[in-house]
């Protein structure tokens, strides 16, 4: 979700440099079950543009319809929408709109958050009542400062949420990939987890001409020596996938990345080529725990008996995505490793 909030900041700056308004819709609180849950957002502006998403697409018709008396009024409203008659979801969500403002001071501020990498902290003040019009209702960011920036234009004389709900949100860093490897399944890789929202990094060859132009909607593509790779800021959000097509290069890539554990760690190629590059590294890594090593799946991917590389690209972000939201899956790894216990 921290992709999708970087996505709205960012159109709502647009906006505002081409002096257009704009107003931001959150689901803040919900009875019963819905599409999606509190903490999705999404931005209309006055032009009745729309980015981002608070439901499946059934809501936004009507959330467009009541942006209309906020741009009208330049004050914050709820609303309600009962799916339980319209769409079969069993729930009533409400729903925050509220008019947005972000100047370049906010979004720079805002952008270092991203770059440092630290947790996102949210605050929406609302009300259940979808009589309640005013300028207690809104939208904060609490930056690790402990500094607050208010997405709505309001001032600090106008505040006064005691008398308010709040609806308390963290958001962790942006979800990074970063590929080793610059060849033709990198970039249908990269194509494949920049769709999920991710940030993905591209390690090429210093030798490698190739650019970012070369792999659509990745961050970066850096040329980088495998000991250049110890200066990567590689987290617990965070996955690695080793697809150098070169046995030795991922295994040195592989000796100075594994300290940082990441999330994830996926090695294309056979269980043969694993279990070997098991056995190396830990002759350059003796003292390595045993879940640093359950973080090393290869062959990367789930067992949906993918073929093409953009089959294989559905398959290992599937295995992250699992991995990162804790669901059990088979896992060619685990698949091999139950064949070769069934063969002894």
């Amino acid at each position: 979700m921290t992709h999708e909030l970087k996505e709205l900041i960012a159109s709502a700056f647009n906006y505002h440099k081409n002096q257009e308004r704009c107003v931001m819709a959150s689901v803040v609180d919900l009875d019963g079950s819905s599409y999606r849950k509190p903490g999705v957002r999404m931005l209309i502006s006055e032009s009745d543009t729309m980015t981002g998403a608070v439901s499946g697409g059934c809501v936004e018709k009507e959330v467009l319809f009541q942006a209309a008396e906020v741009f009208e009024t330049g004050k914050s409203k709820m609303m309600t929408y009962d799916g339980r008659y319209r769409l079969g979801c069993e729930g009533v969500i409400y729903i925050l709109i509220e008019p947005v403002v972000v100047t370049e001071m906010l979004f720079e501020k805002f952008n270092n958050e991203l770059i440092n990498r630290t947790n996102l902290k949210l605050e929406s003040f609302y009300s259940r009542s979808v009589e309640e019009v005013s300028n207690i209702l809104r939208t904060q960011i609490i930056l690790s400062t402990g500094e607050k920036l208010y997405l709505s234009p309001i001032s600090d004389e106008q505040i006064n949420t005691e008398t308010s709900l709040v609806f308390k949100q963290e958001l962790p860093p942006l979800f990074q990939l970063f590929l080793f490897g610059s060849e033709h399944d990198a970039v249908q890789l990269g194509i494949t987890a920049s769709q999920l929202g991710w940030q993905v990094t591209v390690i090429a060859s210093p030798k490698d001409p190739k650019t970012k132009a070369n792999f659509p909607g990745v961050h970066q593509v850096l040329h980088l020596t495998p000991q250049d790779a110890t200066m990567l800021t590689i987290d617990e959000e965070s996955a690695v996938v080793l697809m150098n097509h070169n046995y030795a290069t991922d295994l040195n890539f592989l000796v100075n990345i594994i300290d940082k554990k990441p999330n994830y760690i996926g090695v294309l190629g056979s269980s043969k080529r694993r279990e070997k590059l098991f056995n190396e590294l830990m002759d350059y890594k003796p003292e390595l725990f045993e879940e640093t090593l359950d973080t090393i799946y290869g062959p990367a991917g789930i067992d949906i008996g993918a073929i093409t590389p953009q089959e294989i690209a559905l398959s290992v972000t599937a295995e992250i995505l699992a991995l990162k939201r804790k669901r059990e899956i088979q896992s060619l790894r685990d698949k091999i490793k139950h064949a070769t216990s069934q063969n002894n």
